[in-house]
């Protein structure tokens, strides 16, 4: 698959859940109306529609959420996918999760073929993280990034930073992810949906400031490594890890934007900041030949744009798209 712009399109990433079982200052309301169940694909229509992806040339597929490990029986839908890691027609197999069920799920996830997960944390002290996520526990987050290491899953850290919330911990987070063995990417607020009482202009932080900071004790050399995604990395001499930056209002990356999002309702959306969408749902019911679906993928995949329009200041306080981040799968 390519775009208008010659950019070839391998990963997908899939919401196989608009539900969490964590409300995120920046990421949701605290009273969220979710979808109701009946309006969801199955698990059945979610495996189809991946296959068709990964028969176009998805060569990466990541499951996310909401948090992906909340949707029941979701485990049959990992094994099934894994049918393309052991055919050599997928790379890898991949979620993010925010950690609360990997403890339960990890030994699962590595006999499914899963090599790595991203979970997100973005503080380590347990008051401030049940702040942050309003319903969420430190300590089970803790415990199954240990399963995860255990059942040799690779962790990668995801830190959403907020200025005023967790700056003052970049230096912390560092630190554990080196004595951990994990690398580290810093995310900065994106203006997605109405999260009620909590601005985001106050909640902004330009990831140069913080990788300003960050500099005043650490040596960064950047890197040319890339897992598929937006990051850039750099090294940090002192602890050997990698550090990534997720910059999408300070310096976007859409030049070199490689996926399309699936929501759980089978809309597909080209980019994530724009409210562009193609239905899915309709060509995949309509027959059980995906003819129809794969002319509704190339068609979608030709009206792909060249980037999106995340702004963040004074005059524009509000979601750049209504549609919340749990929606279309970060």
């Amino acid at each position: 698959m390519i775009d208008p712009f010659g950019r070839h399109i391998s990963y997908l990433r899939v919401s196989v859940t608009d539900r969490c079982d964590f409300r995120c200052v920046y990421c949701m309301a605290e009273d969220m109306t979710f979808l109701p169940k009946a309006e969801l694909l199955t698990l059945e229509e979610m495996d189809r529609l991946c296959s068709a992806f990964v028969q176009k040339g998805v060569r990466k597929l990541r499951l996310t959420g909401g948090e992906p490990l909340v949707r029941k029986n979701l485990m049959w839908l990992i094994q099934r996918l894994s049918r393309h890691l052991d055919s050599g027609a997928l790379d890898e197999l991949t979620l993010t999760t925010n950690g609360s069920q990997l403890g339960k799920y990890a030994k699962e996830l590595a006999a499914c073929g899963v090599k790595r997960v991203n979970v997100s944390i973005d503080t380590l002290d347990p008051d401030k993280f049940t702040a942050i996520t309003r319903w969420g526990k430190l300590g089970p987050v803790l415990d199954g990034i240990k399963a995860a290491n255990a059942a040799g899953i690779k962790v990668k850290i995801n830190t959403v930073a907020l200025k005023g919330v967790n700056d003052d911990e970049a230096f912390d987070l560092i630190d554990w992810c080196g004595r951990e063995g994990h690398d580290l990417t810093f995310i900065e607020v994106m203006p997605m949906g109405d999260i009620g009482g909590e601005q985001r202009l106050d909640q902004y932080l330009p990831i140069s400031l913080l990788r300003a900071k960050l500099k005043t004790r650490y040596t960064l050399e950047d890197i040319d490594y890339r897992t598929g995604g937006p990051a850039r990395y750099a090294r940090i001499t002192e602890t050997g890890q990698r550090v990534g930056f997720i910059t999408p209002l300070t310096h976007n990356f859409c030049e070199s934007c490689n996926r399309v999002r699936l929501t759980c309702t089978g809309m597909l959306y080209m980019c994530l900041g724009q409210d562009d969408s193609a239905d899915l749902r309709a060509p995949l019911r309509a027959s059980a030949d995906d003819a129809l679906l794969m002319d509704a993928i190339d068609e979608a995949i030709a009206r792909k744009p060249k980037g999106h329009d995340f702004i963040i200041d004074r005059r524009h306080k509000g979601p750049a798209v209504q549609r919340h981040m749990s929606v279309t799968g970060g």
